[in-house]
């Protein structure tokens, strides 16, 4: 019996470790206090704290909009919530950084898509290129799917390992694309949340929350 104990401590404790070892080396992105460590690019979207969320509201005439960590990022593991309105496209940009390095500059690079879809389903979790080519995945693979909950919170997981980025929405995986062309023009940059542009319309809000990051060596 005694036997039998041991043997069932040292099997939980192979079940244990690895998970306490893949917690470790996550940090906050966000403080739930400030925008402390992040910079508004591009468009006039206001960005504000708000009940411990970041909250990004569309303004009338605004191109894109977004709030972009100061520090840059090349291979990392993201996870945050997302709630958007039904009525408003959005996004966060991984590996990007602003043309010609100009503080005005365009941003560019890599977008995982946020878009509460309709009837017809959701293109969320899958990559575009912002000001970089348009569509990263192909249309073959761009299926409407189910997995993004429309006017509720969204789980998002971004694993971005060299040329490799894979999506998971609410534990789902959505996207699992190799793109060795960006990874060449994109390794690194900035993590960037995306207001789109709306026109006259609006306004519509995004906010986001438990923003964490690990990065991978």
């Amino acid at each position: 019996m005694r036997k039998q104990l041991i043997n069932l401590l040292c099997l939980s404790a192979l079940f244990i470790l690895p998970l306490s070892a893949e917690e470790k080396g996550w940090t906050d992105l966000f403080n739930g206090k400030d925008l402390t460590g992040f910079t508004q690019r591009n468009g006039t979207a206001t960005y504000e704290v708000k009940d411990g969320t970041i909250l990004g509201t569309t303004t009338k005439g605004s191109p894109n909009s977004f709030l972009c960590t100061d520090k840059l990022y090349g291979d990392f593991d993201l996870t945050f919530e997302v709630k958007c309105h039904t009525s408003l496209n959005s996004g966060v940009q991984i590996r990007s950084n602003q043309k010609d390095g100009k503080p005005d500059g365009r941003v560019n690079g890599p977008q995982v898509e946020i878009e509460s879809g309709g009837d017809h389903g959701s293109v969320s979790g899958y990559i575009y290129g912002e000001a970089a080519g348009g569509w990263m995945t192909p249309d073959d693979k761009r299926k409407p799917h189910k997995h993004f909950k429309r006017g509720e919170w969204n789980k998002y997981r971004i694993l971005a390992s060299g040329p490799r980025i894979q999506v998971w929405i609410n534990d789902a995986l959505i996207s699992d694309l190799v793109d060795e062309g960006k990874f060449k023009t994109h390794p690194k940059g900035f993590i960037g949340l995306q207001v789109h542009g709306v026109g006259d319309k609006g306004p519509f809000d995004v906010a986001w929350r438990n923003l964490k990051i690990r990065e991978l060596k």
